[in-house]
């Protein structure tokens, strides 16, 4: 079980996160997957390498058209999957990411799942590194490999996440951020809770088209599912409106519920026309089990 506590805590610094996790988290997930980290960082390969004709079991996304096209058979293009790569992190730490339960909050787990990643990453020599967003760009970290760099993207999202903003998330900003500063390809994870003002969708289409690109969405469930706790005022995270509303309704939580099964499907539908895979980790859902999930639904899918 990972250990949580009071977030934000004063007293865990980044060298006694790191530990924690390291102990906690990467070395379980080094039995559990045996060092096998491919299905998890590797997807459609970094560097093309040649041509082929299509075989049955290749993956279809691999399929290259315009040679079908010219030659009338299907071909697919084959890559050479370097064990050297850069990853990015395109992290979302504005106010929404304030929510879910005090001892663990959607930022504890976007902390110590960068965190992990990132150690993971670099204990094999790649290169790390992340734009951090706080409803404007606050922070680039440029890419580069070691502990000390692990350490030094814990400190500054630490830092980051406590940071107040009163205005609305536009994902687009931190997406076109990204098009920007990425000049080689590279593996780009993109954590956010998605919730956005729309608008964000061709930046992120842009930017798979040179890179390989893992959406990770953030969630609570009482974000999905209204507890009935009677007369409550709540706040909107990033702009300070405030509401006083009905949990004991019972069409208010319904309203509520559907609404949010609305917001999901307009999300994976948006994702899943840029192209890329999107899993979703609950506040309430350990991180060794997360990860585990997450690359066996990688290897599923490159199959």
């Amino acid at each position: 079980m990972t250990e949580t506590v009071s977030f934000p805590d004063p007293t865990y610094t980044p060298e006694h996160i790191l530990h924690r996790l390291d102990w906690k988290v990467v070395r379980r997930l080094d039995g559990l997957l045996q060092g096998d980290y491919r299905t998890l960082f590797y997807g459609d390969g970094l560097d093309f390498a040649d041509l082929r004709e299509y075989q049955v079991e290749d993956d279809i996304r691999h399929i290259d058209w315009n040679v079908t096209a010219r030659t009338n058979t299907l071909h697919v293009r084959q890559y050479i999957e370097d064990r050297e790569l850069t990853a990015w992190f395109l992290v979302d730490v504005s106010p929404s990411m304030s929510f879910g339960p005090r001892q663990r909050p959607k930022q504890s787990v976007l902390i110590d799942l960068v965190t992990t990643l990132s150690r993971l990453l670099t204990r094999s020599g790649n290169r790390v590194g992340a734009i951090l967003y706080n409803n404007q760009i606050e922070k680039t970290i440029p890419p580069r490999s070691g502990r000390i760099q692990v350490l030094r993207l814990l400190h500054d999202l630490m830092r980051e996440s406590t940071a107040p903003a009163k205005t609305t998330t536009h994902l687009s900003v931190l997406l076109n951020a990204g098009l920007n500063t990425f000049k080689s390809r590279s593996l780009v994870f993109v954590i956010s809770d998605f919730i956005s003002e729309p608008g964000w969708e061709r930046s992120l289409a842009l930017l798979n088209r040179r890179h390989e690109m893992i959406g990770i969405r953030l969630w609570d469930p009482r974000e999905v599912e209204m507890p009935n706790v009677g007369l409550i005022a709540v706040e909107d995270a990033e702009t300070g409106e405030q509401l006083y509303v009905d949990t004991s309704n019972p069409q208010f939580r319904q309203r509520f519920f559907a609404a949010a099964e609305q917001r999901e499907a307009a999300l994976n539908a948006a994702l899943n026309r840029a192209g890329v895979d999107l899993y979703a980790i609950s506040t309430e859902e350990n991180l060794v089990t997360a990860i585990i999930r997450m690359a066996a639904l990688r290897k599923k899918r490159r199959r």
